[in-house]
C-alpha cells in the first residue's frame, strides 16, 4: 500500500485546524489502496495551534507534527516538512483551506499516470484585493522575463510531489529560499490542473505586503543575476551619455565661451548620477547579503519536538532525517 503525506505548514492557524482535519479526511478516506499521513509543521505559532495539533494526533495517529524551535518562515517550514515526510508522494497545502482538498484525488490519478509534480494553477483568486492580484501578475511577468528557468505563473505551493522530486528538493539546502522557483528548477514530469481559489476559511493572512516584497526579492535574486547585468548596462549607458554631455560642454565653451551660471543643471546631473550609483550599489548589496548568509552554513532550522519526543538536533538528523526515519 502506497503512503501519501499531506504536509501542512502552520503558523497561528488555531481557527482553521479542525475544519482542515474534517474536510481533508472526508476526502482522502474515500481513496482506497492508500494510507495517509497528515504532517503539520508548526512554525513557532504563538496561539493554540500546537495543542490543537496534539489533540488531533491523540484522536488519530495518522496525524504527525514537527514543532520548530521558533518561527523560521514558511519557506523553511516546508523543507522541514519534506525532511520528515514518510510518503511515497507528498501533497503540500496551506492550513487556511484556500487550497481545496477535493483536488487531491485528481492529483493522485495524474501521479499514478506517471507525473512527478502535479501542481494546481489558480483560475481565480477569491478573497484577494485587486492590488494584490495586479502586483502578483506583474511580479510573475518580471521574473519570467529575467529567469532562465521556466516559472509557473499563478501557482502556489499546492501540489503533489513524487518521492524523487522530494529527494531532489531536500538536496537544496539554501538558507535564502524561494521554493516556487525550486519546483521548476528541479524539473521532472509536470502536470497542471486548474482550480478556483477559495477565501480563507477563518482568520487573516500572515502574508502582509512587506513579507510579499521580501519573497519577491528572494525569487528574483535566487533564480537570476539579471539585475546585476542590468546594473552594468545601466552604468555603461549613463557613462556614455555623460561622456557625450561632457564633450558638448567642452566644445561649447571653447567655441562660444560660457558664463558661469548653470547651478541647477549641475545639481541635476550630480543627483541623477548619485541616484543611479545608489541603485546599483543596492542591487549589488542584495546579492552580497545572500552570499554572506549562505557562507555561514547554518542549519536551516531546529526542531523542538517531533511526535511528542524532544529532539537533540544532531546535524545529521536535522538535514537528513527522512533517510533515518525522522528525528528522534
Amino acid at each position: 500500500m502506497k503512503t501519501i503525506t499531506i504536509m501542512v505548514p502552520a503558523y497561528n492557524e488555531e481557527e482553521s485546524l479542525h475544519y482542515l482535519y474534517e474536510r481533508l479526511f472526508g476526502v482522502v478516506d474515500g481513496q482506497k489502496g492508500y494510507s495517509f499521513e497528515l504532517l503539520f509543521v508548526n512554525d513557532g505559532s504563538q496561539d493554540q495551534t500546537l495543542p490543537i495539533i496534539k489533540e488531533l494526533r491523540d484522536m488519530d495517529k495518522r496525524v504527525s507534527f514537527v514543532d520548530l524551535s521558533r518561527n523560521f518562515g514558511k519557506e523553511i517550514a516546508m523543507i522541514a516538512g519534506l525532511d520528515h515526510a514518510k510518503g511515497d508522494a507528498v501533497v503540500i497545502m496551506d492550513a487556511d483551506l484556500q487550497d481545496p482538498p477535493e483536488l487531491i484525488p485528481e492529483m493522485i490519478e495524474y501521479w499514478e499516470a506517471g507525473y512527478d509534480d502535479v501542481f494546481a494553477k489558480r483560475r481565480s483568486r477569491a478573497g484577494e484585493s485587486l492590488v494584490k492580484k495586479a502586483t502578483s501578475t506583474l511580479f510573475y511577468k518580471v521574473l519570467e522575463k529575467m529567469s532562465d528557468v521556466p516559472i509557473q505563473k499563478d501557482t502556489g505551493d499546492f501540489r503533489l510531489l513524487d518521492r524523487r522530486c522530494v529527494e531532489a528538493l531536500k538536496k537544496i539546502r539554501e538558507s535564502q529560499r524561494y521554493t516556487k522557483g525550486m519546483f521548476s528548477w528541479v524539473g521532472y514530469n509536470k502536470k497542471e490542473i486548474l482550480f478556483d481559489r477559495d477565501p480563507r476559511v477563518s482568520g487573516e493572512t500572515k502574508w502582509n505586503y512587506k513579507k510579499l516584497t521580501d519573497l519577491a526579492i528572494e525569487g528574483i535574486t535566487s533564480f537570476t543575476t539579471a539585475p546585476l547585468r542590468l546594473s552594468s548596462f545601466l552604468g555603461i549607458g549613463v557613462s556614455f551619455f555623460a561622456f557625450l554631455y561632457m564633450v558638448w560642454i567642452i566644445s561649447k565653451t571653447l567655441l562660444y565661451g560660457e558664463s558661469v551660471a548653470g547651478y541647477p543643471s549641475l545639481m541635476s546631473a550630480i543627483l541623477f548620477l548619485g541616484g543611479i550609483q545608489l541603485i546599483v550599489l543596492g542591487i549589488i548589496g542584495e546579492y552580497l547579503g545572500r552570499v554572506f548568509n549562505e557562507t555561514k552554513i547554518r542549519p536551516l532550522y531546529f526542531v523542538d519536538e517531533y511526535n511528542e519526543e524532544k529532539v537533540t538536533n544532531r546535524s545529521d538528523l536535522v538535514q537528513h532525517s527522512a533517510q533515518h526515519g525522522g528525528e528522534r
